[in-house]
């Protein structure tokens, strides 16, 4: 990835990361805030809904103070206290209920039993419990009906002086669609009353029935979905509240609270069901949203056009930087970069053109300085190596001059020695200079295809005959992998090559031992290995045996192993040499292997 791709993606997620860390803050901030007024409204509402509950009490309880008190109550209970027959009042509590406007109105006689009901005229004689609560505030309470259905209603017990013992009302309002009508409600809320079919307690509540969930303007959509919710206040008899999404779309959800309504026990008959809807939250989140995504994508055509202008000025010359200092290293001293501006990318630009002028200029001078000094090395080298046969030479030319006034037999054999040995040392001459000459004139390989076997069996059948017998005999060993190492190489010259590693390594074995010729594949590379049994090498003499001149015998001329690095690195290979644990030296070539 280049710095430009870098730079963009770094501005790109950081500008991705700042809105999404301000859009997260603005959300958590709209919702908190929806939630808090969703909360101050309900709360709101539960306290009208406390006060049109107390008001609606105080109308039962007044209706009921009412008739309770009136002489033609007092006179009825007097008669029925005095002559025992209840039955001429059987529909008085129907008339006496329309007189007071109450939806509910039973007379219970002193034994505890309904002499007459306004709801249910069949219920004459039974018995009704809520008369043992006279003079007590206003309960909820539900009621049962003729049709089988039960109603919920809420309730004031007063007792009928007059007669003694007395007789009691027990009567009250519906608690339904009507009374949920008369409640303010704000725009956006959803109320709706909840009542249970049968009286129970917490540990037996009957199931959730969605059809016993009645709005303010009927049916409630998705009234199923507040089942959980109002299950929880029932069984706890605590409020309990929260999200309910009644459709698919967020757009529908609410902030839903149950609020449950005590009566008889601490049982809990009825949960009232206040709704907020969600729309405007979701809407400002979505809008929020909106916002944030198109910031979001100014922001990155922001961080594109800032990384294009960052490329122009900084990554682009940077790049241009990072080419001419390739260049530089594969050689190219004349690289140079555009010199811009006078800020840190034009200083360094500056720098690095005055750094590669200066290390042309230094690379010139130490080329000059290593030429006189490998002429000076060359010259003291064959200056060394001529003067060794020289002197012998001027020996023999002035014992020449003096045998001129020898005899003539005695002048005649000193002259046969004498020119034996200027033939020898001549000859000694030229090799030390063909020597010098190929050093100097190493052909190019001539490359063709071959086999690392075929390399090793010709040196092999070279060699092996020249090993001797007796105790100074060299016993070769050939290890040779078996499947085919091709490689592309000059035959003569990897001949010439490994025919030095052998002469030396059979030189280092005066008295005999195991020369090693080994091939065999290393990857993409093909080993090639002359390993010896002689006394082996020094570590100092491991790193300097292919330096020109250095030698370790003493006729050599330093050039043997000179050349052959010289070969294997015009192969595009290397070499190296090792000291072995058992004593002997171990040449080893990696060359590389043909593609087939």
């Amino acid at each position: 990835m280049s710095l430009r791709q870098k730079l963009l993606l770094l501005f790109s997620l950081t500008v991705a990361a700042a809105v999404a860390v301000v859009a997260w803050t603005v959300l958590i901030r709209v919702r908190h805030v929806f939630e808090q007024r969703d909360q101050e409204e309900t709360a709101l509402f539960v306290s009208q809904f406390q006060r049109e509950f107390q008001h609606r009490s105080a109308d039962v309880a007044a209706a009921i103070d009412r008739l309770a008190a009136s002489e033609h109550t007092r006179a009825m209970a007097f008669e029925i206290v005095q002559s025992g027959d209840a039955a001429a009042y059987l529909t008085e509590a129907q008339t006496m209920a329309q007189d007071a406007q109450l939806d509910f109105l039973e007379i219970v006689g002193q034994d505890g039993n309904v002499v007459s009901s306004a709801q249910w005229p069949a219920r004459f004689g039974y018995p009704e419990a809520a008369a043992a609560r006279a003079g007590q505030p206003a309960f909820l309470k539900r009621e049962d009906l003729p049709d089988g259905t039960t109603a919920l209603g809420l309730f004031t017990v007063r007792a009928v002086r007059g007669a003694e013992p007395a007789m009691t009302l027990v009567g009250g309002k519906r608690l339904d669609q009507t009374f949920l009508g008369d409640l303010p409600v704000a725009p956006g809320m959803t109320i709706a009353l909840y009542s249970d079919p049968a009286a129970a307690n917490a540990a037996d509540l009957p199931a959730f029935d969605a059809k016993r969930l009645t709005g303010a303007q009927g049916d409630v959509a998705g009234a199923a979905r507040y089942g959980p919710l109002i299950d929880a206040a029932r069984k706890s008899g605590q409020l309990a509240s929260g999200v309910l999404y009644l459709t698919a779309r967020r757009e529908d959800s609410v902030n839903a609270t149950a609020i449950p309504l005590k009566g008889d026990a601490g049982a809990v008959p009825a949960v009232l069901v206040v709704g907020i809807a969600r729309t405007g939250l979701v809407a400002a989140q979505q809008h929020i949203r909106a916002i944030a995504y198109g910031v979001a994508a100014g922001g990155i055509l922001l961080a594109i056009v800032f990384s294009l202008w960052i490329a122009a000025r900084v990554s682009r010359p940077i790049e241009q930087l990072a080419h001419a200092a390739e260049a530089v290293a594969a050689g190219d001293w004349e690289a140079r970069v555009p010199e811009r501006g006078r800020d840190e990318v034009g200083v360094l630009a500056r720098s690095f053109n005055h750094m590669t002028t200066q290390l042309a200029a230094q690379r010139e001078q130490l080329v000059q300085t290593e030429r006189v000094a490998a002429w000076r090395e060359l010259a003291r080298r064959l200056a060394h190596e001529l003067k060794n046969p020289l002197f012998p030479l001027q020996l023999t030319v002035e014992n020449l001059v003096r045998a001129r006034a020898l005899p003539e037999a005695e002048f005649d054999e000193v002259f046969r020695e004498s020119t034996a040995t200027l033939g020898a040392e001549i000859a000694n001459l030229k090799t030390i200079i063909g020597r010098f000459s190929d050093f100097s004139k190493m052909p190019k390989p001539q490359l063709e295809r071959i086999d690392a076997k075929d390399v090793i069996e010709r040196v092999r059948a070279l060699y092996e005959p020249m090993a001797g017998k007796g105790d100074a005999a060299i016993r070769f060993e050939v290890q040779v992998a078996k499947e085919p190492m091709p490689m592309d190489a000059d035959p003569e010259l990897l001949h010439r090559a490994l025919s030095n590693l052998v002469l030396n390594a059979m030189d280092a074995m005066p008295e005999g031992g195991v020369l090693t010729l080994a091939a065999e594949p290393r990857g993409e590379r093909i080993e090639l290995r002359v390993a010896d049994t002689g006394e082996g090498l020094t570590p100092e003499e491991c790193e300097r045996l292919f330096t020109p001149y250095y030698t370790t015998k003493q006729h050599g001329t330093g050039l043997g192993l000179a050349i052959v690095q010289s070969v294997v690195a015009d192969h595009a290979g290397t070499i190296a040499a090792e000291s072995l644990a058992g004593g002997g030296a171990a040449f080893i070539l990696t060359l590389p292997r043909a593609q087939v």
